[in-house]
């Protein structure tokens, strides 16, 4: 009975076979949305950025150009403190950060985490949070991350934050 009363309010909306297709598939549907695609030239300086050799700090800031539904680069920093980068951050709109961040272990261990970082303050417009989250997935699969974290207050972002964040991948 709550099959055909489902599918009854599905046609009464105008969902399409494809939308039924996708909803028996919850994967299919959710990794299917994507609202804007990864300009290619960032693509390639993510992957340079990857592989840098530098020991230092560092970050790449992403937005998204809302007219043209395009991840962009905004901005590149070299030797960068996540407080710096913080200050970096408009107020209330959303930003895409990776950072390789030099984390030196209780151990004395250096590694070179490279971390990408969702910033999406409270104030923002409803649509480009929308917007941003929409595209979030798109992005950390072209710059194949995986410690992926999100902030809805800049200022979390402080080392203590950070280090905690990673602390689930020793």
């Amino acid at each position: 009975m709550k099959r055909f009363i489902c599918h009854k309010l599905s046609q009464q909306v105008g969902v399409t076979p494809e939308d039924r297709k996708a909803e028996k598939n919850p994967l299919r549907m959710s990794s299917s949305l994507v609202v804007c695609e990864v300009d290619e030239s960032l693509k390639e300086k993510l992957k340079k950025f990857r592989f840098r050799k530098e020991t230092n700090n560092a970050a790449i800031l992403m937005k998204i150009d809302m007219e043209k539904q395009l991840v962009i680069l905004e901005e590149e920093y070299e030797d960068i403190s996540l407080d710096d980068l913080r200050d970096e951050l408009p107020e209330r709109q959303p930003r895409y950060i990776v950072y390789s961040y030099k984390y030196v272990h209780s151990d004395g261990r250096v590694s070179y985490p490279l971390c990408f970082i969702f910033s999406s303050p409270m104030g923002c417009k409803p649509e480009q949070q929308m917007m941003y989250a929409g595209s979030k997935n798109r992005l950390v699969q072209a710059a194949e991350l995986t410690k992926v974290f999100e902030t809805r207050n800049a200022d979390d972002l402080t080392e203590e934050w950070l280090k905690n964040q990673l602390s689930f991948f020793r």
